[in-house]
């Protein structure tokens, strides 16, 4: 019974939309020309008590499309090396790693009673932007992503904590965060998914949803 009052509130939660954080380290700014080099999610799931918490992480190392852009800069700012022999053996294609992202994801939504996917993320246009060029080169036509609806962490972090960088936010959540580990897609996505959770439930705790009146809904069906 508890297991189908938690499935019952994650989909009411958000309007039947299952919230997904997405991390994405690329190649450069620009989502049609810079490669995707790393890409995570994090699927999110619910007690019965109402509380967000991280579900389960999926990340990947991505070679650069044909033809793709890869800033030095870039290679420096997140310390990825793409001459690495264990990345050149573990790296997927995008249509590939993309696939291996949806399938959990879509299976997430089914288990959750939800419809569609809505990523979340720090700074959330940036990881969007990439995602829904990656979709649009592969040809993927089941996109579990809503196309443009997304959760940004870095206002809502500026909201409740006063702080819009992450490693800031999540010290100011009591979310330990370890600089040297930043910048890989796999690390930065469970911190962020740390960070939304704390503060949907903190909004919660506060009394801004209410948990109450849908609880009692739910014993009435």
């Amino acid at each position: 019974m508890s297991e189908a009052i938690a499935r019952e509130m994650m989909a009411q939660r958000f309007r039947s939309f299952l919230p997904v954080v997405v991390d994405l380290e690329t190649g450069g700014f620009n989502p049609e020309r810079d490669a995707i080099l790393e890409i995570a999610a994090v699927t999110l799931t619910m007690d019965s008590e109402g509380n967000l918490m991280p579900e389960a992480t999926y990340a990947y190392h991505v070679q650069p499309f044909s033809g793709a852009n890869v800033e030095q800069s870039a290679l420096d700012f997140t310390g990825i090396k793409l001459d690495d022999p264990l990345r050149q053996r573990i790296a997927l294609s995008e249509a590939e790693a993309l696939g291996e992202i949806f399938r959990p994801v879509r299976k997430a939504i089914k288990s959750h009673g939800c419809t569609r996917a809505v990523l979340v993320g720090h700074n959330a246009a940036f990881d969007h932007g990439f995602l829904n060029a990656a979709v649009n080169r592969c040809g993927i036509k089941r996109n579990p992503f809503h196309p443009f609806s997304s959760f940004d962490t870095a206002s809502l972090s500026g909201l409740i904590y006063g702080q819009t960088v992450l490693a800031r936010a999540c010290r100011a959540a009591g979310i330990p965060f370890d600089n040297q580990e930043a910048h890989s897609a796999r690390y930065d996505t469970e911190r962020t998914a740390e960070l939304f959770c704390a503060i949907v439930n903190r909004y919660k705790d506060l009394g801004g949803w209410a948990l109450a009146q849908r609880e009692q809904g739910l014993e009435e069906l």
